[in-house]
């Protein structure tokens, strides 16, 4: 068992408190998967929990949390919930009950337990359900999807990343009750969303959203023919949705330009200089160019900003003999895209005996 989880663990207990690691974290260990996220219950309450970890942060709905190394710690007191407001339970009870916290949890593979001395722990059927590559709600589907409806898009998420089956009773609430997803802040489905889309299993996941109606919801299309890759924004950008996501100025951004080079179908000079190596290198994959391939264009391009021709506004005003006007920004408009062409050298001398040349397609 980890050290660190389990002195964690027996300082607890050390307290003459009970105290499990359970959620994601053992089952992601059941399955093969290592993960940095400890979730622990204990019959210890918060105020109890502060004195033992005294630098730790309080948590909403009664619990600590802070950080060993690289790992996460959540640590919650066993409750029973009551009643439910936007997701959130606005009404509970601390319990010394194990069995009760667990029932209130969402599926049976997210309620295995661990006990300090790595010993498993399974009260709800999860370790079958894990064998039998399902996921099954814990309690009643329609009850437990009313009350979070997070829960739907969990269910698809945790499906997708363990490449297993919605348990039938489940697969049909989530169904018949998909709408719910539509009083989830655009933020948490978002989140959902990535995790998904960033899956080696992404492909099934989107025919899981898709059979469930939720891609109809979110207006999603053209997602069919989906290439993965390991970049979020290139995933997005191979499909429409027209449901409001909160993505970042920069995020939009990259994304207009990776589905610009994608419908391109080429990425040549012009396209790595417009822009820049690393959206390039995703569409790349998107387009399958050999990304060696793209970095020698790249590398081999005579300017990549045009902060480095060699040649200012003032240099062609004097040239010229011509006054500042819009015609000075589309001459070294042209400059530039000759010498990313190979058509003039960026040198100071050449890009004026050029421009000199060629002065009569731009002054009448």
């Amino acid at each position: 068992m980890n050290k660190i989880i389990k002195n964690i663990l027996t300082k607890i207990e050390s307290e003459g408190y009970e105290a499990y690691v359970v959620g994601g974290y053992v089952r992601d260990l059941l399955a093969g998967i290592f993960s940095y996220d400890i979730d622990i219950c204990t019959n210890a309450t918060p105020k109890e929990l502060l004195s033992i970890f005294p630098n730790s942060s309080s948590k909403n709905l009664g619990g600590i949390e802070f950080k060993v190394k690289e790992y996460h710690i959540e640590i919650t007191t066993y409750r029973e919930e009551i009643k439910y407001k936007n997701r959130k339970p606005v009404e509970f009870n601390y319990i010394n009950n194990l069995v009760l916290d667990l029932q209130r949890r969402d599926f049976t593979i997210n309620a295995i337990c661990m006990n300090s001395k790595g010993e498993i722990i399974d009260l709800v059927g999860g370790i079958d359900d894990l064998s039998a590559l399902k996921i099954k709600m814990i309690g009643d589907p329609s009850l437990k999807i009313k009350e979070d409806p997070l829960r739907i898009l969990r269910g698809v998420r945790i499906a997708t990343l363990l490449n297993f089956n919605l348990e039938t009773n489940l697969y049909k609430e989530i169904k018949a009750n998909n709408k719910l997803i539509l009083t989830l802040s655009n933020t948490r489905i978002k989140e959902e969303l990535d995790k998904i889309l960033l899956s080696k299993n992404v492909k099934k996941g989107l025919n899981l959203l898709n059979d469930l109606g939720i891609l109809n919801l979110l207006e999603v299309s053209n997602w069919e023919e989906i290439i993965p890759v390991k970049n979020l924004e290139g995933m997005y950008a191979q499909f429409k949705i027209n449901y409001d996501l909160p993505f970042t100025k920069v995020e939009k951004n990259n994304i207009i330009a990776i589905r610009r080079i994608i419908n391109s179908g080429t990425i040549d000079k012009q396209t790595l200089y417009n822009y820049g190596l690393y959206l390039s290198l995703v569409a790349g994959e998107i387009l399958g160019i050999d990304k060696k391939r793209i970095n020698k264009i790249y590398k081999d391009l005579p300017i990549h900003d045009k902060k480095d021709i060699n040649i200012k506004a003032s240099d062609i005003v004097e040239s010229l003999k011509i006054d500042y006007s819009k015609k000075v920004g589309i001459i070294l408009k042209d400059i530039e895209t000759s010498i990313i062409n190979g058509k003039i050298r960026n040198k100071t001398s050449d890009i004026i005996k050029y421009i000199k040349e060629h002065k009569s397609e731009w002054i009448k």
